[in-house]
């Protein structure tokens, strides 16, 4: 059995800062990866992905982006950010190690995992806020003739070039892959079934986050009263798109879903160009006919299920239902932070910036071990 002060589940983005902070503070730590690398998730995403925050309320701790790189970063720029972010702070994790389980045992912690077994007094769970791709569950999806993939699995539009796809869902991924699919000489349309919020990106020139993380010292309501003026004149009328409005506003739907609204970056645009179809909820599939509930129906090609994941906690992880609650909450609104040693990294979704938000809790983290360590 192998011994460590600090056990880190997970090497991508919430892992590698948690690492970084407490190397600053000098605290010993062990990071696992069940993948090949670090970063594993951003290096399988679609090619057309950007940050939709800006570089500068998207760094780690300790180290900003390059002053070349553009305010959203591609893929492949976050990609090497993170690399360079590693290298720099000369982390190691141990790949191919993947926890199956963990559980309390004493005054710590015991960690069973592919490659041996390990025991810890603090537990940082940075898996991410995002657990596996959910399942498209549509009557006569098995008799659809043409590929279906989740969005989990999609890479380019230049796969699509000449066909009609059906994307399922309006987040930001649905949208991204929707403007990608048209850029590449694809025919998409977009099913939504539930009403939506809609932000754009920018705000005259200025990036939306930096305005959601003054409005979000507010509470929900009086923040999305205080937006919802300037939203409408910004993005406009979307009902007139075929799409309906959520009777809450972007803040809300946050606080009570996780979920954050699409961060518009084109796609309004070429639905109101036409080049982007919209259908209402998906009903069943007749073959290569999508039935709509509406009543419409269309021939498809393709269909990419931009359906959302499973809640993030893994399996192996064995706590109260009110502890993985706790996990995802804001740090300062978490009711047992640090309880017992475990910490989650990465697990809070809110309007403030993922990558911003990481940054927080990993140096908090790593501070309040920190505190626990000193000697008494």
């Amino acid at each position: 059995m192998e011994t460590t002060r600090t056990l880190i589940i997970g090497a991508s983005v919430a892992g590698l800062a948690a690492a970084a902070c407490l190397q600053q503070l000098g605290l010993d730590y062990l990071i696992l990866e069940k993948e090949a690398c670090a970063a594993a998730p951003w290096r399988r995403h679609y090619e057309r992905l950007h940050l939709h925050t800006d570089k500068g309320l998207s760094q780690l701790p300790y180290k900003p982006f390059h002053r070349a790189v553009p305010r959203y970063p591609s893929r492949e720029q976050v990609v090497a950010y993170l690399e360079a972010y590693r290298q720099q702070f000369s982390i190691e994790p141990r790949f191919h190690t993947e926890v199956k389980s963990l559980r309390r045992e004493g005054d710590g912690w015991i960690a069973q995992t592919t490659q041996g077994t390990f025991r810890t007094a603090y537990v940082i769970m940075a898996t991410g806020a995002y657990g596996t791709p959910k399942t498209l569950n549509v009557k006569g999806l098995n008799t659809f003739p043409g590929k279906i993939i989740h969005s989990a699995a999609y890479q380019t539009g230049r796969d699509f070039q000449g066909q009609r796809v059906l994307v399922i869902g309006f987040g930001n991924s649905a949208g991204d892959i929707a403007v990608d699919l048209h850029e590449h000489g694809a025919m998409p349309a977009m099913a939504v079934r539930a009403p939506v919020n809609v932000i754009p990106r920018d705000l005259l020139g200025i990036p939306i986050l930096r305005v959601s993380i003054l409005l979000s010292k507010l509470p929900a309501r009086v923040a999305d009263a205080l937006a919802a003026p300037l939203l409408r004149f910004l993005v406009g009328d979307i009902t007139k798109l075929g799409l309906q409005k959520r009777p809450d506003g972007p803040f809300a739907q946050i606080q009570l879903e996780g979920k954050i609204p699409l961060l518009d970056c084109g796609t309004l645009h070429h639905i109101r160009q036409g080049n982007i179809a919209i259908y209402p909820g998906l009903d069943y599939f007749e073959g290569a006919i999508a039935h709509f509930s509406d009543g419409q129906q269309a021939p498809f090609d393709a269909v990419v299920a931009a359906v959302g994941y499973e809640p993030s906690a893994p399996n192996w992880l064995v706590v109260s239902p009110n502890r993985a609650a706790d996990l995802k909450r804001q740090l300062k609104h978490q009711r047992y932070f640090g309880h017992e040693g475990l910490y989650g990294c990465g697990w809070y979704v809110g309007p403030t910036g993922l990558f911003r938000e990481i940054g927080f809790e990993a140096q908090a983290i790593a501070q309040d071990i920190a505190q626990k360590d000193k000697p008494k």
